[in-house]
Parts: structure tokens; sequence; C-alpha cells
């Protein structure tokens, strides 16, 4: 699928951009070209030590934010294949810096965009959140937006062989900041308890490698317009506590701004647009002037869910354990990770 193929990952030095590389570099050694466009030095640098240019001549490195377009241009001359991962994911930096969140995940989603029209590109998926789902922060707000500019880019592309799709899915496990490296780094300070925002509190799980597979499935098989959403388990925020230190105190400590008790996915509203594919879950465009519905549901050989149906991490049918998160948190986090 990626043999003979140029590869641009924005945001390419970030948690999935690197697992991403990871992934092309075993699956499709004959890619043509790996493109890592990115505005952090140091993490490129990093990156490179990892990847020498001798033994790894396809991949190159391009300095830039999603935010200037006239750079982001010139790095998609001769591009095949866009995966837009790059963003301003905080919440509470979100919150505080709304106008950077807004230029980053909205402006920035508009400017690849333009670029993959400008520039020949055939295929563009865009990386979003739970958040994006019903939001009530800035954060969320913002990737809803961005996932609409690029499920109606298809209507824009006139007869441009190009499909632009988006996938959407649960915290990722040992991201940058997320709750386990953050538990496991309080119990290993000897800290006098772990902080949890509320006992109640649910979330989604994926692992990174589960996000890369979302990305390949949906470069493979979308029609573009579709919001992909695994079907994934949840967790309880306590479980997760007690699977990497069950001997510490839990201390509920109120939840933060913009934070929700419970993430959704698909709301009641978006099963009205929501076809099971087996192993995922799509939202449907709402206006779609390349496709009807049925064209869709044949070409995933899929079903409308039922009206009213809801997913969310409250009432999910699939729940981690105190033991399942204890051998994920070992198998895509921690190979040395003991309970303590």
């Amino acid at each position: 699928m990626l043999n003979g193929k140029v590869v641009l990952i924005t945001g390419g030095t970030g948690s999935f951009g690197k697992m991403f590389v990871k992934t092309i570099l075993r699956d499709y050694p004959n890619v043509k070209k790996i493109i890592i466009y990115s505005r952090g030095e140091l993490k490129q640098f990093d990156m490179k030590q990892m990847y020498p240019s001798a033994q790894y001549p396809q991949l190159r490195f391009f300095i830039g934010d999603v935010r200037d377009l006239e750079r982001l241009m010139r790095a998609c001359e001769g591009v095949d294949v866009i995966i837009h991962a790059a963003a301003i994911k905080q919440v509470d930096t979100a919150e505080y810096n709304p106008e950077e969140c807004i230029k980053t995940n909205v402006n920035g989603a508009q400017n690849v965009i333009k670029a993959a029209l400008a520039c020949g590109v055939h295929d563009v998926v865009a990386l979003s959140t739970d958040k994006a789902c019903a939001p009530i922060n800035l954060y969320g707000a913002t990737k809803l937006t961005s996932d609409k500019l690029f499920t109606a880019a298809n209507n824009i592309k006139g007869s441009r062989d190009l499909r632009f799709s988006v996938v959407r899915y649960g915290n990722v496990m040992g991201s940058r900041g997320s709750v386990i490296p953050f538990f496991i780094r309080k119990r290993d300070e000897r800290s006098e308890f772990l902080p949890i925002t509320d006992m109640r509190m649910t979330r989604f799980n994926i692992s990174l490698e589960a996000g890369v597979e979302l990305v390949m499935w949906a470069l493979g098989h979308h029609l573009g317009g579709e919001i992909f959403i695994p079907k994934i388990p949840s967790y309880k925020i306590c479980d997760v506590a007690t699977a990497i230190a069950p001997n510490m105190k839990q201390v509920e400590v109120g939840i933060r701004p913009g934070e929700k008790l419970h993430e959704e996915m698909i709301t009641t509203t978006d099963s009205l647009d929501t076809i099971d594919i087996g192993k995922y879950y799509a939202i449907l465009p709402s206006v779609s002037f390349n496709h009807t519905r049925e064209e869709y549901v044949k070409h995933h050989n899929a079903h409308f869910v039922e009206q009213g149906f809801h997913y969310s991490s409250d009432t999910n049918s699939q729940w981690e354990t105190v033991e399942s998160m204890r051998e994920n948190i070992k198998k895509y986090v921690d190979p040395e990770f003991e309970v303590k």
C-alpha cells in the first residue's frame, strides 16, 4: 500500500509519529520517502539518532509548522499520503492559550487541506480524539472543527484523485502527558498518595500500535469523508491507579477545567450517520457530493447502527480489569514494569 509512495507525517516526532514510522519501515521496506514535518528541532535531532541517514536514506526531516502554509506547501511537493498528527493536545494548555490552540488545530488543519489540494496528494488521514465528540473544552471544539474541515474537503476536491478521512480514538497508553506515566512517576517518587480527579471517571483505552493499525486500515479502505472509530475497551481511573500502585492511597482532587467525567466517541445524534464495519465504526459525512450512504455501506460491507446508539466510556460493553491493565502496561508502555 505504501511501497513506492511518499508519505508526510505532520507532528511526526510525537508518540504516534514515531510508532507510525517504525511500522512503515517494518511493513513497507520499499516506501519511497517518509517526511517528518514538525517544529521541534530537539525532537527531530533525537529521532535522527534513532534513524541514521546512512541506514535510512528514505527519511527526511523538515522543520516547519502547520500554521505556515508556504512551508507546508514546499514540504508537500511530490507527496502521495499525508498523515496529520500535529496538534496542541493538552486540555488545560488549550484553555489557557485559546488563540494558539485555534491557530494550530483549526488553521493548521485548513493549511493541510490547501496543501493537499494544491500538491497532488492522493490520501489524507487526520488524527482526532474522543474529546471532539460533544466537546466541552476548547481542545475538543477545535478538533471537532478540524474533523468537519477534513470530511467536508472531499466536496471541494473537484476531479482530483484525493480522499480525506479522519480517525478518532481515546486515550493512548503511555503517550506524552497521559495518566499511566504520571502514576508510575508518582509511585516511584514515593508520593504520599495518587491524585484521582474523580473516582467515577472512565476513559477509553488504546495502544499506539492499535492507533497506527487504524490509520493504516483507513488508508487502505476509505472512500473519503468517514470518521473511523475503533471498538476498544474502557477503564476506570481508579483501576489504573490500583494496577500501578495497589498499596498507595488514592485521594480525589476534583475534575480539572474542561475535563469530562466520561468520554464519548459517538453521540446518539451521530448514530443516525454511523455504520458498523465490524472491527470499527464509521460516522458518515452529513453532506457528501461524491458518494451516497448506500455506496458507503456497500463499500465497507457494513450496516447502520440502531438509532439511539451511544458509544461512551461509561456504558461500554468492553472493560479493562486491574490485571489486564498491568499486562498492557508491561506490553505497551514499560517492559520492565513491576507492581510495587
